[in-house]
């Protein structure tokens, strides 16, 4: 397991400082500026500013100290809101994209995961047909559009819970499950899957003609092999529930980190899509090592790859 921690941690280093560097290079080859807009300021106030955030230097020297700031954990201060340095914002903004992310994976997991034991345990049967077959119908809705369908069927028909907004635990249930029954779809199709693969395995047939009950062997026999695929879907699918909550955020009017991403990238806010950029690049790559080690305790064979 130690060998494992450190090569992943070590693979870790370079696949940021590649990630930093493409960002960094991407960003200032992209059209416009971070002092560019729709009314015009005067030259000699344009040069100070960049003056000021070191904008006129080589681009070479600015990478280079990026860099060593980077290594220092100085993110430096957004273009956009001077006041504030980068990671202020993130440590500001991040707790609530955490939040809708935590809160629509668990709603993920009370869904899908039961769903697909069931359709497993009665394959062949509606119970399988039917739920497989939304489970499709839910992979091919994107959330920009299950979104609005919520919104117009929850909040403008039936007024049981507010459209918009983040102030208070009755405004996240519906942000949440949106992300949530998209990727509860996937976890179901994975359940399925996995369990029918350790179903058909010698233990299970022992079990059986032990006496088990069906529930019995699902739960507690076939369960930590059959979710094997849930757990390796894990880390992709939160880092998707938080970074691929923007757009939820934006249709919820969400103050997460997706907002101050998006009002970056269109004012070409170079420091806080860099940081921003990293900050999800690191998040992902701990959330994959931490579904490396669930898998390696779950099945010994994974310790050795």
């Amino acid at each position: 397991m130690k060998k494992l921690l450190l090569s992943r941690l070590l693979q870790a280093i370079p696949t940021l400082w590649v990630i930093a560097t493409l960002t960094f290079f991407m960003t200032r080859f992209a059209p416009g500026g971070p002092f560019d807009s729709e009314k015009a300021i005067a030259e000699e106030i344009k040069v100070k500013l960049e003056s000021h955030f070191g904008l006129d230097r080589p681009l070479l020297e600015q990478y280079l100290i990026y860099l060593q700031n980077l290594l220092h954990g100085d993110l430096g201060p957004s273009f956009k809101y001077p006041e504030w340095d980068v990671s202020e914002l993130i440590a500001t903004a991040f707790p609530v994209s955490l939040t809708l992310g935590i809160l629509s994976l668990l709603i993920a997991l009370c869904i899908g995961i039961p769903i697909g034991m069931v359709a497993a345990l009665r394959r062949n049967s509606w119970m399988d047909y039917l739920p497989m077959s939304l489970s499709m119908a839910g992979i091919c809705l994107p959330t920009f559009v299950l979104g609005p369908l919520l919104i117009f069927a929850l909040s403008t028909n039936l007024g049981v819970l507010p459209p918009v907004g983040w102030y208070g635990p009755e405004d996240w249930i519906l942000p949440s499950l949106t992300l949530g029954l998209f990727y509860a779809a996937y976890i179901a199709r994975l359940t399925r899957a996995g369990m029918l693969e350790t179903l058909q395995l010698d233990y299970i047939r022992t079990a059986r003609a032990k006496g088990a009950n069906s529930w019995r062997i699902l739960t507690k026999h076939a369960a930590k092999g059959g979710l094997l695929p849930v757990v390796t879907f894990l880390g992709p699918a939160f880092a998707g529930l938080i970074t691929g909550s923007f757009v939820i955020e934006s249709i919820f009017f969400i103050p997460g980190l997706g907002k101050f991403f998006v009002t970056a990238a269109f004012n070409r806010d170079y420091t806080m899509v860099l940081g921003t950029v990293l900050f999800y690049a690191t998040l992902i790559i701990f959330l994959n090592l931490l579904v490396d080690v669930l898998q390696a305790w779950l099945d010994p064979k994974a310790r050795q790859t």
